[in-house]
């Protein structure tokens, strides 16, 4: 069992700015930026037991990912996560209906991401805001903070919570995408 641990900040667009700025003054590495679709999926047991099920497209790739909020009240959220490669998007879907899975939630993500150590640091920008998260360890995490040096307000709210608070509902689905984007 994989435990993944994160913080994630809500940032201005002079944050981010001097974030980046930051970024490569302590040194960090930049790896690269993509867009991502995320397709959450509702069902049996996922609600009462805290869990998501998401279908990533994300350069050429699709990843299916299990997460499982664990207990706690710190910023710092800790949560099971078990993910895996799908070589077909389409067929991954399917099964996941007809196993009495449903699409409820999309949203659409641009991620910078960098890398400091061993901790991951990434820059996102969705359809209703833009945000930083920070993954390693919860030691790391803090020390990240005290590298970037900026005074950040932590988000509290996942982005599938985001989303479905500041999407648009089609059908039986909430979006959250790009203007640009095709629905």
């Amino acid at each position: 069992m994989s435990i993944e641990i994160e913080k994630k900040y809500r940032l201005s667009e002079d944050q981010r700015k001097a974030l980046v700025r930051r970024l490569a003054e302590i040194g960090a590495t930049r790896e690269g930026k993509a867009f991502e679709e995320n397709v959450l999926y509702d069902g049996p047991e996922l609600k009462q037991r805290n869990c998501v099920l998401r279908l990533r497209r994300v350069g050429g790739r699709t990843l299916l990912t299990f997460k499982e909020r664990l207990p706690g009240v710190s910023p710092i959220k800790q949560q099971r996560e078990e993910e895996t490669e799908v070589e077909n998007a389409d067929t991954m879907h399917a099964i996941l209906e007809a196993l009495g899975y449903r699409p409820r939630v999309v949203y659409e993500k641009k991620r910078e991401t960098w890398r400091l150590g061993t901790v991951e640091i990434v820059l996102d920008e969705l359809p209703f805001g833009l945000f930083l998260e920070i993954e390693g360890s919860a030691a790391e995490i803090e020390a990240t903070e005290e590298s970037l040096a900026i005074d950040l307000l932590a988000e509290l709210a996942t982005y599938p919570q985001l989303a479905a608070k500041e999407g648009k509902l089609r059908g039986n689905i909430i979006e959250a995408r790009f203007a640009d984007s095709e629905a």
